[in-house]
C-alpha cells in the first residue's frame, strides 16, 4: 500500500522540515500517485542493454530495486542527462548491485568473471524515498564500484554496503535526511573504501556507521557530516561516525582497523534544542570508536578535523595505536574526549574551547595504559572535577597542556608509572594539580601551576620532582 505524502512526514521520525520540503517537492511532481511505475520498464532497458541505464526523463517512480547483476551483464552504470530524480515508492533499495567477488582485493585472488563486473557506476541522480523502508543504493559483492554525484533524501539508508565489496569510492555526494544511515558498513567483509568530498548531514541513525565486519582502509575526507542521530532528546549510542564491532564481542572474525578521518568538519546535535536544560540526542559523538577485548579496533588517524557540539565528541573504547591530531574540538555538551580501556593511544596538538557556552568539557582516560596527551590548548572547562582526569591508568606521559581559566585543572586517581611535564595550568579557580595516595610511580617536572596543588603524603604516593 502506497504512503501518501501526509503520512510519509510522520514516518520519518516526525522531522520538522519533511512536510515543507515535500511540499516543496510536490510543487515540481504534484501528485505522486499519478506518475507511472516505471520499473519494469527501467529493469528491460538495464537487461536489454548490457546494464546500461541512462535516465533522460526528469522524475522516475519505481516500486521495486533495479536490479543489476554483474555476472550477467558485466560491467554497469546509472547515469542521466540533466540529472534525473528517481522515485522509490517500495520497500528496499533503489538500485542494488550484485556481483560475484568472493577474493581479496589481491589481483591474484580474482576470478575471470570478476574482471569483466569492474567498477560500477552511479552517478549525477537524485533518490527519494516514498517508502519508509526505501534505500537509495545498495553495494554487494562488487570491486571497484563509484558512487559519485548522487543525492539520496528521505530514504532508510542512503549507501548500503553488504556481504563483500573492495576498492569502493564514494565522493561529492548528499546524502541528506534519511531516517537510516547515510553511508552503511552493515556486517560487510570490505577493504579499500574512500569517503569524500560529501554532505552526510541528518541521517537519524548515523553518518557513516561501520558495525562489525572486516573492515580495513577506509579513508573519509573532505566531508561535512552534521546531525546524523535523533533530532530530539532520544538517548542515542549513534554518532556522525560510528565505527562499532562492540556486539561481537567473542567473535575474532569481525573486526575493524585501518581508518583515517581527515580534514572533515563533523558536528552536531546537543547545545541546540533551543532550551540550555535540554540536550539533543543524548549520549551521542561525533566519532565513536566502539572496539572489544578480544580484538581491539586499532590503526586509526583522526587528524584536522572541525569537531563540536554532541554529548561527547570522540568518544573511543577498546582501541589500540590511535592518533588524535591537529583538531579543533568546541561546544560539547558535556564532554570532549573520552579515551576507556585502551592502549597507545596518542592525543596531540589539539585545542579544546567551549566558545560561547559553558560547559564541562571534560577529558578523561580511563583504565587506559601506555598513552600520550601533549601540546595541546585547554581553555574554560566548567568543572570541578578536573578538566584532564586519568582514572586507573598507566604508563602516561602528559606534557606541554596549557590550560588556562578552567573551574580545576589535572586530577590523577589510581594512576601510576606516569610523567606530567612542562604543563602550565593558569586561572584556575579550584585545584591546578591533585594526584591522591591512590596514585604510584607519579614524576613531576618542569612545570608551572599558578594556583593550588593537591599531592598526597609522598611516602604513599612515591611522587618525584615535586615544586
Amino acid at each position: 500500500m502506497r504512503l501518501t505524502v501526509t503520512l510519509l512526514c510522520l514516518v520519518f521520525i516526525s522531522i520538522s522540515p519533511c512536510l515543507a520540503q515535500w511540499e516543496r517537492t510536490t510543487e515540481q511532481i504534484p501528485d505522486l500517485q499519478s506518475l507511472p511505475d516505471m520499473t519494469s520498464e527501467l529493469q528491460a532497458q538495464i537487461d536489454n542493454n548490457g546494464g546500461r541505464l541512462l535516465l533522460i526523463e526528469k522524475n522516475y517512480r519505481i516500486t521495486s530495486t533495479l536490479e543489476f547483476d554483474l555476472k550477467k551483464l558485466g560491467a554497469a552504470a546509472v547515469k542521466s542527462i540533466g540529472g534525473a530524480t528517481i522515485i522509490m515508492d517500495g520497500a528496499g533499495p533503489a538500485i542494488r548491485f550484485t556481483g560475484t567477488h568472493e577474493g581479496t582485493a589481491s589481483p591474484k585472488s580474482f576470478k575471470p568473471v570478476t574482471w569483466n563486473e569492474r567498477m560500477p557506476i552511479v552517478t549525477g541522480i537524485e533518490i527519494l524515498g516514498a517508502h519508509p523502508e526505501a534505500d537509495g543504493v545498495e553495494l554487494r559483492q562488487t570491486v571497484a564500484p563509484i558512487v559519485n554525484r548522487v543525492s539520496v533524501r528521505w530514504c532508510r539508508h542512503a549507501i548500503y554496503l553488504s556481504n563483500r565489496n573492495r576498492n569502493v569510492v564514494i565522493s561529492d555526494c548528499h546524502l541528506y535526511e534519511n531516517s537510516g544511515v547515510g553511508i552503511f558498513l552493515d556486517d560487510v567483509n570490505l577493504h579499500q573504501i574512500n569517503v569524500s568530498n560529501s554532505h552526510i548531514s541528518y541521517n537519524r541513525a548515523g553518518g557513516i556507521v561501520v558495525r562489525d565486519g572486516n573492515v580495513r582502509n577506509l579513508q573519509v575526507t573532505g566531508c561535512d557530516i552534521e546531525g546524523n542521530m535523533p533530532a530530539d532528546e532520544t538517548p542515542t549510542r549513534t554518532a556522525n561516525i560510528l565505527i562499532d564491532v562492540s556486539g561481537s564481542a567473542d567473535d575474532k572474525t569481525k573486526s575493524i582497523a585501518e581508518i583515517a578521518i581527515t580534514g572533515c568538519t563533523i558536528q552536531h546535535s546537543a547545545n541546540y534544542s533551543g532550551s540550555e536544560e535540554k540536550t539533543q540526542a543524548l549520549g551521542g559523538a561525533n566519532i565513536r570508536l566502539a572496539g572489544k577485548k578480544i580484538y581491539p579496533i586499532n590503526s586509526v588517524t583522526i587528524s584536522g578535523n572541525v569537531l563540536s557540539d554532541t554529548t561527547t565528541n570522540v568518544d573511543i573504547s577498546h582501541s589500540h595505536d590511535v592518533t588524535v591530531s591537529s583538531n579543533t574540538f568546541f561546544a560539547p555538551k558535556p564532554n570532549n574526549l573520552i579515551v576507556a580501556n585502551s592502549q597507545r593511544v596518542v592525543v596531540t596538538g589539539n585545542t579544546f574551547n567551549p566558545r560561547q557556552f559553558t560547559r564541562p568539557g571534560t577529558i578523561r582516560f580511563v583504565n587506559c595504559a601506555d598513552c600520550i596527551f601533549a601540546n595541546s590548548t585547554i581553555h574554560k572547562f566548567a568543572t570541578q572535577e578536573g578538566a584532564v582526569i586519568l582514572d586507573r591508568c598507566s604508563g602516561f606521559l602528559l606534557t606541554g597542556l596549557l590550560l588556562t581559566n578552567c573551574d580545576s585543572g589535572i586530577v590523577l586517581k589510581g594512576t601510576s608509572g606516569t610523567t606530567v611535564a612542562n604543563c602550565r595550568v593558569a586561572g584556575t579557580a579550584g585545584t591546578d594539580l591533585n594526584i591522591d595516595k591512590s596514585n604510584r610511580g607519579i614524576t613531576l617536572n618542569g612545570n608551572s601551576f599558578s594556583g593550588k596543588v593537591d599531592i598526597a603524603s609522598e611516602t604513599h604516593n612515591e611522587v618525584k620532582g615535586k615544586k
